[in-house]
């Protein structure tokens, strides 16, 4: 299983030098299968880019999996060019939710004034499948869902290969359960042993305490959860939009030096746009 993020910032996307270690660009996860399927995670300003070198691989059909319907997950998406291209499919999972919600959020994303192209004029064959709330596949990966603590719900999700498993729980507060959201140790059991856990890690401590119920976590959160999971690898994620490179790095800082105070041997960063990985 390879993954590839093309978007790790979190609400809103920047530019200027001080962001161009870890990015500008919202969320968006490139998952690629033993069986040659594609995935796509979210479609923040992310996907653009990966658009552009997916109309150049030549490649044609694309599933699709959405954690929740905030602007900063779903705005890159009418800049997905394989939209319209013809020879084009896409396959989307009913997720978050099942039913006709992913439809109801692409249709509403692409309508007048919102934007020129009317989601019925694209070229592209897009089919629905049924996905959330049980587990499913796409190829040689499973798939299995879990509901995210956030405002308005969502989903994030194992993906599991061949005896390896990535967990993406993007957008998810650790500190307070939402509605329809699980507790603490309900995600330490969703991660545990994930060789690639990536995580929400917006806030610092003394912001996440002017920020309690807004659906984000603070990094020693995260971090904690990573522990208490026993997961091989940590990404931090949804990097806050004011959050320059320097200050990144001087989170990692501080999580490795937990780490090591622990005598854990888990390995942690942050996740920059553009980072791959092989399971």
């Amino acid at each position: 299983m390879y993954i590839k993020c093309w978007g790790s910032r979190g609400s809103i996307p920047v530019s200027g030098p001080e962001f161009l270690k870890y990015g500008g660009d919202t969320t968006c996860i490139e998952i690629r299968t033993g069986s040659d399927d594609l995935i796509i995670v979210d479609a923040g300003t992310g996907i653009r880019r990966l658009g552009l070198r997916l109309i150049e691989e030549r490649r044609s059909v694309f599933n699709f999996i959405f954690t929740h319907s905030h602007w900063d997950h779903l705005m890159g998406f009418p800049f997905f060019k394989p939209l319209y291209d013809s020879t084009a499919e896409i396959l989307m999972h009913r997720c978050p939710v099942p039913g006709k919600y992913v439809e109801a959020i692409v249709t509403k994303l692409m309508r007048p004034p919102h934007f020129p192209v009317r989601y019925s004029d694209l070229k592209a064959r897009v089919h629905y499948q049924n996905g959330c709330p049980n587990q499913f596949s796409i190829g040689s990966v499973t798939v299995t869902p879990i509901a995210l603590s956030h405002p308005n719900g969502g989903c994030g999700y194992r993906f599991e290969e061949g005896g390896k498993s990535f967990v993406f729980l993007t957008d998810n507060e650790l500190g307070f359960v939402h509605n329809g959201g699980c507790g603490f140790s309900d995600y330490v059991d969703f991660c545990r042993g994930a060789d690639l856990l990536i995580h929400d890690a917006e806030y610092t401590p003394v912001e996440y305490a002017a920020s309690i119920e807004w659906g984000h976590s603070s990094y020693t959160d995260a971090l904690e959860l990573a522990m208490a999971a026993g997961v091989k690898q940590f990404g931090l994620f949804h990097i806050n939009q004011e959050r320059t490179d320097a200050a990144v790095d001087a989170i990692v800082d501080a999580c490795r030096q937990t780490l090591d105070r622990a005598g854990s041997s888990m390995t942690c960063f942050a996740v920059a746009r553009d980072m791959a990985f092989e399971l």
